[in-house]
């Protein structure tokens, strides 16, 4: 546990902005030069640079108790742009910075097999303003500013996704439907915005905050309320409008899978969290309403129908795409259920899902790299071949299943309680069956890893030794599987520190 600042004052003063500037500087420099190399070597150090300022604005707040504010050009808010860190968004920041780094470690050798070399420093500079707007999200206290940084991140994305296209052109279709979808979340949200702009005059949401607490009867703000839900809601691929999803994950890059998986849809569902229970009255009927005869039944319906869908795919990434469909289901039936443990319930799933799919992606990107393959029959006897990057991939199958001593069993179980919390006991028996339609699926995939053996008649293929850059973050996010659904202190504690500071509204800590 970091109690206070640890870099020199200058950069600690400054390190909200730094956590967007940096990253932002350094994406013009590499696409300014043609070296791969290069542009890897100065994403890594971006990426890493943002989780040490992250560190330290946590040291910071764990020091005073209290959010971390930073104005731009000394503007004070409302009248300026205000970067505002508390104890919702800090955890968001902190997993950013980890799987932004670990993912980088696996990038250097799985983009060299993926991408031209002539690319390289352009993909490596679109990841880095992509990463930028993630962060940006996480951070600004202006709800405009926030559909700016949203759209920073997609823009590079969609180019990221169409690069896939090398190895297989239904990336270039699936990139064009991301574009189109996510066009149409960006625009519910910013007229959303506008309208709350229309109804307060202010777009600072701490102010936005203040204004609308006398405006529950304001049909504007419901307007605006449901408007940016449903922007929000497709950005984070919540069923039904999740159709970007699946083959966005299941023909990118391995890289830019890993990437997304574990931090793009956590960052939509961060800003529900941020607009819902912190700038919205989450006491008003039109609220509770949407939350409670939309979302909830939105949310068992992707644990299940998309569970189901996992079943019935050939492709593995596909398989994983549509579990992280569901997994979003999770998440927001603990937004849902609208109480501190429901949404610190939520926010630890979003965690603890970064850890399970980040390491069933890189594992994907190991057997790809070794033997090129993606369907499932075509994992048969990798068990026997690579048991190393078998047995992670097993690892993070069984997480996702939910099997105790693992972190998928730590989410479900407090999801669980706080259902149980409001007696709701159907949502208890439905994350029971959607974990069971977890495992036939994943038994699906293990089965032909550990005991099918490879079929005899097929030619031999080149093989490539796995390098030890892809099976370093590997094995330290299917450990980490392991040993945070043990200790789980850490990760619950960040999980409730963003509830609480959700629900107290204002923004607080």
């Amino acid at each position: 546990m970091i109690e206070a600042s640890f870099l020199p004052a200058a950069l600690s003063d400054h390190a909200p902005v730094l956590l967007v500037l940096v990253p932002m500087v350094l994406a013009a420099i590499v696409a300014a030069q043609p070296s791969g190399r290069f542009g890897w070597l100065a994403a890594l150090i971006g990426v890493v640079s943002t989780l040490i300022l992250a560190l330290d604005i946590y040291g910071q707040m764990q020091a005073s108790g209290a959010p971390v504010a930073y104005a731009i050009g000394g503007w004070q808010p409302p009248y300026g742009i205000e970067f505002r860190i508390d104890g919702l968004n800090i955890a968001l920041l902190l997993l950013l910075g980890v799987m932004g780094t670990l993912a980088l470690i696996f990038a250097l050798p799985s983009v060299a097999d993926e991408i031209a070399k002539s690319k390289q420093s352009l993909f490596y500079a679109a990841f880095l303003i992509c990463f930028t707007g993630l962060v940006g999200v996480s951070t600004t206290g202006d709800a405009f500013n926030l559909f700016v940084f949203l759209e920073i991140s997609s823009i590079p994305t969609y180019a990221l996704i169409a690069m896939g296209a090398q190895k297989d052109r239904r990336a270039l279709t699936a990139s064009f439907n991301y574009l189109v979808l996510g066009t149409i979340g960006a625009t519910f949200f910013v007229i959303g915005v506008g309208f709350l702009y229309m109804s307060t005059g202010t777009l600072n949401m701490a102010d936005i905050a203040r204004l609308l607490v006398e405006q529950n009867d304001n049909r504007v703000v419901q307007v605006a309320f449901g408007f940016i839900l449903v922007g929000l809601a497709l950005k984070a691929a919540l069923f039904p409008l999740h159709m970007w999803l699946p083959n966005g994950y299941a023909y990118a890059p391995n890289f830019v899978t890993t990437f997304l998986a574990s931090t793009a849809t956590k960052v939509a569902f961060y800003a529900l969290i941020r607009f819902t229970f912190d700038i919205f009255d989450p006491t008003a009927s039109f609220v509770t309403g949407l939350l409670t005869w939309v979302i909830t039944p939105l949310a068992v319906m992707a644990m299940v129908i998309s569970s189901a869908q996992a079943i019935f795919q050939v492709n593995v990434r596909r398989i994983l795409a549509y579990s992280s469909v569901a997994q979003v289901g999770y998440m927001m039936l603990g937004f849902g259920i609208a109480s501190l443990a429901g949404v610190s319930a939520g926010m630890l799933h979003l965690l603890n899902h970064a850890l399970m799919k980040g390491a069933l992606f890189v594992a994907l990107g190991a057997f790809s790299y070794a033997y090129g393959v993606r369907r499932i029959d075509d994992f048969k006897g990798l068990g026997q071949l690579m048991p190393g990057v078998s047995a992670a991939f097993t690892i993070g199958g069984l997480s996702l299943i939910g099997v105790p001593f693992t972190v998928g069993f730590v989410s479900k179980f407090y999801l669980v309680s706080a259902a149980l919390e409001r007696g709701w006991w159907w949502a208890v028996a439905l994350i029971v069956f959607s974990s069971v339609l977890a495992v036939f699926y994943v038994y699906r995939i293990l089965i032909n890893i550990w005991v099918n053996p490879a079929p005899v008649h097929e030619p031999a293929i080149k093989v490539r030794r796995v390098p030890m850059m892809i099976l370093i973050p590997l094995w330290i996010l299917a450990l980490a599987n392991l040993v945070f659904g043990v200790q789980t202190d850490l990760l619950v504690g960040l999980a409730q520190d963003a509830a609480r500071a959700a629900l107290d509204g204002g923004m607080g800590l």
